[in-house]
């Protein structure tokens, strides 16, 4: 089997990470099927993920690992990791408590693109939490 198809059809998970070794990954409720978030992961972070099973991402901007829900308390937890058909993308099907995002919102996924005038967005759904008290937690 050639390597092209021994990645994309054969049965060895070899995620390939980018110049940066960073997977891109997106976190799907597992009952709802609504998309949560998109985030990265580095080698570690999914090493983590895959042992503990929970969400363990890698964050650009801080340059470090974050675990979901560390300050929060929304945890993710992994129940399946799909990979794509090259392998350099993740699916996590993930069970969940409360709100995924940061902003209070359900799914970081809250607005759309206003089709009367698109350069405008649409709130799609309300806020599920408050995030001021969510991130502002004794301990976190």
């Amino acid at each position: 089997m050639d390597i092209k198809k021994g990645v994309e059809e054969g049965l060895e998970f070899t995620p390939r990470f980018d110049a940066n070794g960073l997977i891109p990954v997106i976190a799907q409720d597992c009952q709802t099927g609504e998309v949560l978030m998109i985030a990265y992961m580095n080698r570690e972070a999914l090493d983590q993920t895959i042992r503990t099973g929970h969400a363990v991402y890698y964050s650009r901007s801080r340059r470090q690992l974050w675990r979901k829900g560390q300050e929060s308390g929304h945890i993710q937890k992994v129940e399946q990791i799909l990979v794509d058909c090259d392998q350099d993308a993740l699916l996590l099907k993930v069970r969940v408590s409360a709100g995924q995002c940061h902003t209070g919102h359900y799914s970081c996924f809250y607005r759309a693109v206003d089709q009367g005038d698109r350069a405008k967005l649409t709130v799609v759904s309300q806020k599920v939490f408050d995030p001021g008290k969510a991130y502002n937690r004794p301990g976190s």
